[in-house]
């Protein structure tokens, strides 16, 4: 175990870190995309209202709140877009370690309020990403 554990460490800034990073942070970016179309344009749907275990009730009532929350998740999606498109690399890195720690405290919070499924659907991939980004 110790060796396969040293082995993982000497990957390390070698391009295939760099590639498990930017497909982790395209997960993140497609789950917040998706996340702000449920929430923003979904809600009140069949398909919003089975998402989230929502009565037709419940759904209507608090819709605008459901929209606010997507616009944000919308804001950390295009966070991470930017990150990967800036050709400074400081910039893209910085970048990447502001919106990955905010997915991943977002995620933290979900999962300990809400439903722990979004602690390992929201939090996880960004937390392994911001982890593997700190490393290189």
């Amino acid at each position: 175990m110790l060796g396969s554990f040293v082995q993982f460490v000497g990957l390390i800034g070698s391009p295939r870190v760099t590639v498990i990073i930017t497909v982790l942070i395209v997960f993140v970016i497609i789950f917040h995309v998706w996340a702000m179309v449920l929430e923003m344009f979904l809600w009140t749907k069949p398909l919003g209202r089975k998402t989230f275990g929502l009565s037709k009730e419940d759904a209507e009532v608090s819709k605008t709140l459901a929209a606010n929350q997507g616009l944000y998740n919308g804001f950390l999606a295009a966070g991470l877009v930017l990150s990967l498109l800036v050709p400074n690399p400081d910039t893209a890195f910085t970048l990447q370690v502001f919106f990955l720690a905010c997915v991943s405290l977002a995620g933290l919070y979900g999962g300990i309020t809400a439903n722990m499924s979004i602690l390992f659907m929201q939090g996880l991939p960004a937390m392994i990403a911001l982890t593997l980004l700190l490393l290189t």
